[in-house]
């Protein structure tokens, strides 16, 4: 099957596939400039755990590029900058404090930005890797032909490689382990629709769009045998947070006695968050809420709560699927 990459470095500069102009238009943002990628993060044109932090790391990298006096101010502005992006995505602050240590290490060096870049490329690969173990190792949950559900976007899209669930789907589908994917559109930014639904249609595997609200009846039905997503971020005792709607799901699968897995690399597991209580929600604009692709749909003067995430409870997680291993509860990834 063929690859997708949503990040690209190359000729000096970023490249990043603009996620909110899919699935009707492929369009990359080319550019340099660390407070482009601040946007771009926040924006959603990028996004995904992973993606985020390798973003950043090439971001906070490129702050010192010709930048011949002065990188500190530069650097810790970049730094303080690209912080704020997304609070709840835990890859952001191990990629960009590994690009503050390297730099507190060489600051006085003449290559620095050319090690900082080296640096980010290095989280890149690692990354890659990461997505294609997270991959190998998730075919252990498939015991015979079943179908999937899936929730937001845990694919190319959100990773520097193959993905996370998606990429245990894509791998589950070529040992004819899996038969159909149904995909929640996820509200409020519908990136199952948009984004899974594309990477699942560019890898030809079949797949079926759901509203979020489906889910309960067709699991009820019997024709949901496994239910697997991404993380955000991930508490030592398991505890997880994901695309809002993911309790949803967990819950609706303890009900139904259907397995549910997260797949996500180790740098998502925050070892400074005991349990599922220490993670910062992030809230979203009310705009993501009240419009869809830029057409009001209700009042705008209405209020509104927009969670970006939930957290899913480790009692609820049949087992989480990293590029170490399958976990099973009782989680504990204080030594991970």
């Amino acid at each position: 099957m063929k690859s997708i990459r949503a990040i690209e470095y190359k000729d000096d500069k970023l490249h990043i596939i603009n996620q909110t102009k899919l699935p009707l238009q492929l369009e990359y943002i080319v550019t340099d400039d660390y407070e482009r990628i601040a946007e771009s993060i926040e924006k959603l044109e990028i996004r995904g755990a992973p993606a985020i932090g390798i973003a950043a790391a090439y971001a906070l990298a490129l702050s010192v590029k010709n930048i011949s006096e002065d990188s500190n101010y530069n650097f810790y502005n970049a730094y303080k900058r690209l912080s704020i992006t997304r609070p709840t995505a835990v890859n952001l602050f191990y990629a960009l404090n590994e690009i503050k240590i390297i730099f507190e290490q060489n600051q006085t060096v003449r290559n620095l930005f050319e090690i900082l870049i080296n640096r980010a490329k290095e989280i890149h690969e690692d990354d890659i890797k990461k997505c294609d173990l997270i991959a190998k190792n998730g075919l252990s949950i498939f015991n015979n032909p079943v179908t999937v559900l899936t929730h937001c976007n845990s694919g190319a899209l959100a990773t520097g490689g193959d993905g996370t669930a998606i990429n245990v789907i894509k791998k589950g589908f070529e040992k004819g382990l899996i038969d159909l994917v149904y995909v929640d559109e996820t509200r409020p930014l519908l990136q199952g629709s948009r984004l899974t639904a594309w990477e699942l249609n560019e890898y030809n595997i079949p797949f079926k769009i759901i509203t979020d609200s489906t889910a309960a009846m067709l699991m009820k039905e019997g024709k949901v045998g496994l239910v697997i997503t991404g993380a955000d971020r991930i508490a030592v005792n398991g505890d997880s947070a994901n695309k809002i709607g993911t309790y949803n799901l967990a819950v609706l699968c303890k009900h139904h006695s259907i397995p549910f897995y997260i797949a996500a690399p180790t740098t998502t597991i925050d070892l400074k968050s005991p349990t599922g209580d220490y993670i910062k929600i992030e809230e979203r604009g009310k705009k993501e809420i009240l419009e869809i692709n830029g057409n009001k749909i209700t009042a705008d003067n209405y209020d509104v709560f927009s969670p970006a995430f939930d957290i899913t409870s480790n009692f609820l997680i049949t087992g989480i699927i990293t590029e170490k291993s399958v976990y099973h509860p009782p989680y504990n990834f204080q030594n991970v």
